[in-house]
């Protein structure tokens, strides 16, 4: 199979971990990216606002109200 590389930022303790997996688990890893990257960009692209409504939902049924996420961002 031909592969490309793509370089991705990432935050030093996610790069870190990375590095310092083994070459076996650093394989491991890229095949999860592939496939993960490779269902996120065959999807249809949504808006900001459908991804914040969704995100909204899961957050709503999981317990968090309003109130308490004002609270939580010291916005009472």
């Amino acid at each position: 199979m031909t592969t490309n590389v793509i370089s991705i930022p990432v935050d030093p303790p996610t790069a870190d971990a990375y590095q310092a997996a083994t070459a076996r688990e650093q394989r491991q890893l890229q095949v999860l990216l592939r496939l993960r990257l490779r269902e996120l960009t065959s999807q249809p692209i949504r808006s900001l606002d459908e991804m914040l409504e969704e995100v909204g939902r899961h957050a709503e049924a999981q317990g968090l109200t309003s109130e308490l996420l004002d609270s939580m961002l010291g916005e009472s």
